[in-house]
C-alpha cells in the first residue's frame, strides 16, 4: 500500500483529501502546517506528497525548494488556488511534479497520483547513461564524461530526463511540453526551444539535435 503524505492547513479540504485517499487505498497522514510538512517528507516514509501552497510556518513553495535541495526525490502534486501560467511555471521551476489548480476533481488527482507512483523509479533505476552523460534521480546531479556535477535547474533536470529516457529517439515539442511541463502543447510557446538551449550551454551543444519540423533528438 503506498503511503501519501498530505500537507493542508485547511482542515475541510484536509479532511475530504484523507478520507478520499483513504478509500482509494492509500494510507495518509495529514499534516497542517509547512516545517511539519517538510520534516515528515524527509523521513523517506512516504512515496507522495500533496501539497498546498499557502502553509503557515513556511509556505509550499519553500517546503518544495527546500526538500528538494536535500536531495528529495519524492513526488509531489501541489494543490493551489493559484492558477496563473506564472504560478505553474513557478511551481514547476520549484521541483513540483504536477500542479492541479482548486477547485478540482477528486478522480482527476487520484488519476495523476497513480501515474506520479508509477513513473517514480527504484533503486535499481536511479541512474541514467547515455554517451558520458550520467543522471543519478536519487541525488538528482548530473555529471559529464566523469566530470564534476553539472548545475542543472529542476525542469532542466527534467528534460534531461525525458532526453536520457528516451536516446537517440526524436522528441516533439508537443510531447516535451505535456511531460516535462504538464501543459497542452501552445503553438505559440517556445518554452522548449529556450530550456534545450539552457541544456545545451551546460552539457554541449552537440548532445542534443534539432530535427528539422519533428523535434530535438540526444545524440549518444
Amino acid at each position: 500500500m503506498s503511503s501519501i503524505l498530505i500537507v493542508e492547513d485547511e482542515p475541510r479540504i484536509a479532511a475530504f483529501l484523507e478520507k478520499g485517499l483513504r478509500a482509494a487505498g492509500y494510507a495518509t497522514l495529514v499534516v497542517g502546517d509547512g516545517p511539519g510538512g517538510l520534516d515528515h517528507a524527509l523521513t523517506g516514509d512516504f512515496d507522495l506528497m500533496v501539497l498546498d501552497i499557502g502553509l503557515p510556518g513556511m509556505d509550499g513553495l519553500s517546503v518544495l525548494e527546500n526538500l528538494r535541495g536535500q536531495g528529495s526525490t519524492l513526488p509531489v502534486v501541489i494543490l493551489t488556488a493559484r492558477d496563473s501560467v506564472a504560478d505553474t511555471v513557478t511551481g514547476f521551476e520549484s521541483g513540483a511534479d504536477d500542479y492541479l489548480a482548486k477547485p478540482f476533481r477528486f478522480e482527476e488527482l487520484v488519476a495523476r497520483i497513480k501515474v506520479r507512483l508509477r513513473d517514480r523509479p527504484t533503486a535499481a533505476s536511479s541512474t541514467r547513461t547515455v554517451g558520458g552523460l550520467t543522471l543519478d534521480l536519487h541525488s538528482r546531479t548530473v555529471r559529464v564524461d566523469g566530470g564534476p556535477e553539472v548545475e542543472l535547474s529542476a525542469r532542466e533536470f527534467a528534460l534531461l530526463d525525458m532526453f536520457l529516457q528516451h536516446p537517440r529517439q526524436v522528441l516533439s515539442r508537443e510531447q516535451l511540453l505535456s511531460r516535462v511541463w504538464g501543459y497542452d502543447f501552445d503553438p505559440g510557446s517556445n518554452v522548449v526551444d529556450v530550456y534545450v538551449r539552457y541544456l545545451r550551454n551546460k552539457i554541449g551543444p552537440e548532445r542534443i539535435c534539432t530535427v528539422r519540423g519533428a523535434g530535438y533528438r540526444l545524440t549518444g
